[in-house]
């Protein structure tokens, strides 16, 4: 996931160094005011990276296993009930397996059936995030937000949304997101390991 992040950054700190010494006025602005969102993502990037470095000294190796097991199990908690059915397993199966396509097809039945399903709306969404289609991966975390409480679930779909606006070179939005999901869950990597595990 940070490769995708900085590789997204990259290409736009590339972008924005082909076009400054060209430009002037208006245009000027808004690549220095581009360059100033990405010093803020790099600025706000470090500053995670420490806290975590320092909580990860401070934990032992089993603290750390048990933390994303529960946390795992905290996702799985919100829609079991009646929900957890062997076309879910089938799905989160083939996700396991990165065969995204079947992933999705499983997920897609789910969600048409049941559309307050979660679980099953947040792995579709990152199986389409995985196979590289951002739109409906957006249209499924957007979908997701105002229906959901639980803040590891807001955390993973603001991230992958400001994800999504980076790639887009929307650096402005991308740090909205990444601060929102900073600000429900200061790890949501963390979420996003989980579910590929």
């Amino acid at each position: 996931m940070f490769k995708h992040v900085f590789s997204t950054m990259n290409e736009a700190l590339d972008e924005i160094l082909r076009e400054y010494p060209a430009s002037f006025g208006d245009k000027k602005q808004a690549l220095e005011e581009q360059l100033q969102v990405l010093r803020s993502m790099s600025d706000e990037f470090i500053e995670s990276w420490l806290l975590f470095e320092e909580r990860l000294g401070n934990l032992s190796s089993g603290g750390v296993q048990e933390g994303t097991q529960h946390l795992h199990e905290e996702l799985l908690e919100l829609d079991i009930s009646g929900k957890q059915t062997a076309e879910f397993l089938m799905g989160q199966g083939y996700y396991k397996l990165f065969m995204y396509d079947q992933a999705i097809d499983q997920f897609e039945k789910l969600v048409r059936l049941q559309p307050d399903f979660l679980l099953a709306r947040i792995y579709l969404a990152m199986g389409y995030l995985r196979k590289g289609d951002m739109g409906e991966s957006y249209r499924h975390f957007q979908f997701l937000l105002p229906l959901t409480e639980n803040t590891k679930m807001k955390a993973i779909s603001y991230n992958a949304m400001g994800c999504i606006q980076a790639q887009n070179q929307n650096l402005e939005k991308a740090y909205e997101y990444f601060q929102k999901a900073l600000s429900m869950d200061p790890f949501p990597l963390e979420s996003f390991i989980q579910l590929d595990e």
